[in-house]
C-alpha cells in the first residue's frame, strides 16, 4: 500500500504547472451574449439574468470585452446602441474600474473590472482558478 501523501503529488504537480507556467489564451476578447428573446421574456415578468453584474478581464489576456445582441431588439452598452446582429468589441489598456448602462442586465448597470496581468506564480495559479471556477 502506498503512503497517503504519494496522492497529493499530481495536485502538487499540476498547481506548481500553473504557478509557473505561461498563460497563453486563442484570443484576447472575452465575449457574452445577449440571447433571443430576453427583452420579451423581461416585458412577460422574468427576471432573467444573461450578463453578469460584474465582469473581470485581465490586461494582455482578455482585455477585449465582445457584446453580441442576438435580440430582437437594439441594447444599450454604455453610450452604444447595438441594434439586433450587431457586436460591440471595447478593448481596454489600464487597470480600471468602469460602470456602464446596460440594457440587458436587469439591475440596468455592469461594471468591467480590468486587472493587471498576473506575472508572479500565486498570481497566474489565481488566475487559472477564477478562470477554471467559472466555466
Amino acid at each position: 500500500m502506498k503512503p497517503a501523501w504519494l496522492w497529493s503529488l499530481p495536485v502538487l504537480a499540476a498547481a506548481g504547472w500553473a504557478s509557473f507556467a505561461p498563460i497563453q489564451r486563442a484570443s484576447r476578447e472575452h465575449v457574452f451574449e445577449i440571447p433571443k428573446g430576453t427583452y420579451a421574456r423581461r416585458m412577460a415578468g422574468d427576471k432573467v439574468e444573461i450578463l453578469p453584474s460584474k465582469i473581470t478581464l485581465t490586461l494582455g489576456l482578455d482585455d477585449v470585452l465582445l457584446l453580441r445582441n442576438l435580440d430582437d431588439v437594439p441594447q444599450v452598452f454604455g453610450p452604444t446602441i447595438m441594434m439586433p446582429g450587431q457586436s460591440f468589441r471595447l478593448p481596454f489598456d489600464r487597470v480600471s474600474e468602469n460602470q456602464f448602462t446596460c440594457t440587458a442586465h436587469a439591475s440596468g448597470q455592469m461594471t468591467v473590472l480590468v486587472e493587471a496581468e498576473p506575472v508572479w506564480p500565486w498570481q497566474k495559479l489565481r488566475w487559472r482558478l477564477r478562470q477554471w471556477l467559472e466555466k
